[in-house]
């Protein structure tokens, strides 16, 4: 199995003649959820790239990438605000849904809304502000979630969750049915439309990009590795 294993990470193809430094920054959800598969299999397939990694907040990353200490950003695309001098590219959108224990009296029911929601204890998530996303989908109702705690850790979230201590809305990318105690997280879909979690690259424009950085905006486009699981 391990060797099988070893098979399919493989790349499929070594590029061993595309030199330079890559100097990608990544938003906490995208280093924690989605980027590490695909950076182990890039550093396979491109031995001759310094690859150079940075974890940052959104708003340091892009102004990183105008000032030129970034080359390329992986990162959460849907919270991108309209700053010039960049340009961006969606790879991946991931659906917002309804964390709830296993044992939650909602899930007998046949369709589940955000009025629901905000008649139950929520737990919100912080990081990559999610918060703020949260903020901006609720708005759009008369509704209003009765937070009981904040935090920056999806692992917290997951496990006051499973243990019936409220309920949160999360993206599928950072979804896993277990908690760390192991209990069981169910997921459901609202019937209000709540906005995806995008993710994606991110440079700035009108800058010429060396063969490091195009052969990284390349590699992510070829899908070499599938997301697993589910903008926080």
């Amino acid at each position: 199995m391990a060797a099988v294993d070893e098979a399919v990470r493989s790349p499929r193809r070594l590029r061993d003649d595309v030199k330079g430094t890559l100097r990608l920054a990544m938003t906490y959800t995208v280093a924690g959820y989605f980027l590490p598969p695909y950076i182990e299999r890039f550093m396979r397939a491109f031995p001759g790239v310094d690859l150079r990694l940075t974890e940052a907040s959104r708003n340091v990353i892009e102004d990183g990438l105008v000032s030129g200490t970034f080359d390329l950003a992986v990162l959460l695309t849907s919270n991108i605000m309209d700053q010039e001098g960049l340009a961006y590219e969606t790879l991946l959108q991931s659906r917002r849904r309804l964390w709830l224990s296993s044992q939650h009296r909602l899930l007998e029911q046949p369709s589940i809304s955000l009025s629901d929601v905000a008649d139950e204890p929520y737990i919100m998530l912080t990081v990559d502000e999610a918060s703020n996303t949260a903020q901006r989908y609720w708005n759009r109702t008369s509704y209003r979630p009765k937070t009981i705690f904040r935090t920056s850790s999806v692992e917290a979230i997951r496990s006051m969750v499973a243990n019936g201590m409220g309920v949160t809305i999360l993206s599928d990318m950072v979804y896993r049915p277990w908690s760390l105690d192991g209990r069981r997280v169910e997921v459901v879909s609202t019937v209000d439309r709540i906005p995806t979690m995008d993710v994606g690259l991110a440079w700035a424009a009108n800058v010429e990009q060396n063969s490091a950085v195009s052969a990284f905006r390349e590699f992510m486009h070829v899908g070499e590795e599938p997301h697993a699981g589910g903008n926080a």
